[in-house]
């Protein structure tokens, strides 16, 4: 069974646990929010998502 997760799903679960941890304060968590969605539309956008992609499938190719 292949379960697929959006990297958007995994990043706002990792941010709520930090918030509910009190690791990250409302502020820092905002600012993070921010600073992903304005890089969200940069040149740097397609970059990053083909890393991360690539990331991805390297772990999938360690995993089996």
């Amino acid at each position: 069974m292949v379960l697929t997760f959006s990297a958007v799903l995994i990043f706002g679960v990792a941010l709520a646990a930090l918030l509910k941890s009190r690791a990250l304060g409302g502020g820092s968590a905002f600012v993070a929010v921010m600073f992903g969605f304005f890089l969200a539309a940069t040149g740097a956008a397609p970059v990053i998502t083909e890393f991360v992609t690539n990331v991805a499938h390297a772990l999938n190719t360690i995993g089996h």
